[in-house]
């Protein structure tokens, strides 16, 4: 099916497109300009910081996007594929119903053809021969009084075997409309999802080449390296997504949960660290491309442990089933975090991670990135963490 292709990368918007679309971007004649006066220098300086902390804020904003996209679709997607299992269930029920009917047929055949041989047809043989309209005549002229007591049981009993395969494909009808509906709406949640992979993929490429300059530049303001530059760039981003967002660390507690299995946990670690600087592809559930929740779905299946299923929302939901809930200022190494735009505790959660302590995270972000280990974002942190390996 469509929605289920492998999400592709999309090639990116070309340097001199953004260049014509954003023209305050500075000129090397401007910068060779600004170093003949501190006071221009520093005013620089400032402006291309800005300018790429202002890039950065609209790819984390095409990033978020996506992620948000992204779990809508694992959403339809796990809609519908548990419609198509119960399709699957009522189409072998259905089969199954049908076979006994046809078979309870059969048989009154057979009754019919006896009671032709001996004599003993009228009334009961138009029945047993007319089985369409068998029913009404049954009710119509008390034909049933008429039937060995053996033979009418027979004929009931193939009755409800019918109206029973009735009921079955008629309810196998009304569920394979409803799989194709389901089949529609994650087309449409993928196509959208792809287009917020691949805009945030553009804006992502197109910063890369773009920053190349302004760390140049910034380096030939400032003496020093564009390599420099551009560490100290990425540790101001850093330090503004940390600033960017406070989590609600103390949630009431739910009920009481076990500590965290240590040796299952680490298996689970163990398998998605050695998944790191591998792609995110949409519905990536491995060997090497991965979602969120599809990577963290594969690491503790790993470790034999069932977190639900791929969908970062659903996994949530399954923690909070099995009673595995704690606030946040309790989590440990091992524990789920979620992010979600929603304050309702049932409400949809966009994206999935994994605690491995020292404030550290592991996650599988978006199609723009690879799976990683960076600082936990605590912006839209929801405020309960889960623990797959409560003992």
């Amino acid at each position: 099916m469509a929605f289920l292709a492998i999400l592709g990368l999309v090639t990116s918007i070309s340097l001199t497109q953004v260049a014509q679309a954003v023209p305050s971007y500075p000129t090397a004649a401007e910068v060779a300009a600004a170093k003949k006066k501190v006071s221009t220098k520093k005013a620089m300086i400032k402006r291309i910081e800005a300018i790429i902390a202002d890039l950065e804020t609209k790819a984390d904003a095409a990033e978020r996007t996506a992620q948000i996209k992204g779990e809508a679709y694992s959403i339809a997607k796990d809609a519908f594929d548990q419609k198509a299992a119960q399709v699957a269930t009522l189409q072998s029920q259905a089969d199954a119903a049908e076979a006994q009917a046809n078979q309870a047929m059969q048989q009154l055949g057979q009754i019919a053809g006896q009671m032709y041989r001996s004599g003993t047809a009228g009334t009961s043989l138009n029945l047993f021969l007319n089985s369409s309209e068998a029913s009404d005549l049954l009710y119509q002229l008390g034909a049933q009084d008429k039937i060995a007591q053996s033979s009418n049981t027979i004929y009931l009993r193939s009755i409800q075997k019918q109206k029973y395969a009735q009921s079955l494909a008629n309810e196998l009808s009304a569920a394979k409309i409803e799989l194709e509906a389901r089949k529609q709406v994650a087309e449409t949640a993928f196509d959208s999802a792809q287009t917020a992979a691949n805009t945030a993929q553009a804006l992502v490429n197109d910063n890369v080449s773009l920053n190349r300059t302004f760390y140049a530049q910034l380096a030939s303001l400032q003496n020093t390296s564009a390599e420099l530059e551009r560490q100290r760039a990425e540790g101001l981003a850093a330090e503004r997504r940390q600033a960017a967002g406070r989590a609600k660390m103390d949630a009431p507690e739910l009920y009481t949960v076990g500590e965290a299995n240590a040796a299952k946990v680490n298996v689970a670690l163990e398998f998605m660290r050695a998944q790191l600087g591998e792609k995110y592809v949409l519905g990536g559930i491995g060997p090497n491309i991965w979602d969120c929740s599809g990577l963290m779905k594969a690491g503790y299946a790993a470790a034999g442990i069932y977190i639900g299923t791929h969908s970062a929302t659903n996994q949530f939901r399954t923690m909070a089933q099995q009673r595995k809930l704690i606030p946040l200022n309790q989590m440990q190494v091992g524990d789920l975090l979620w992010y979600s735009e929603e304050s309702a505790f049932d409400g949809d959660k966009y994206h999935v991670v994994i605690y491995i302590g020292g404030g550290l995270m592991l996650e599988a972000p978006n199609p723009a990135r690879t799976v990683r280990i960076v600082p936990i974002r605590w912006g839209e942190m929801f405020p309960y963490a889960g623990r797959p390996s409560a003992q």
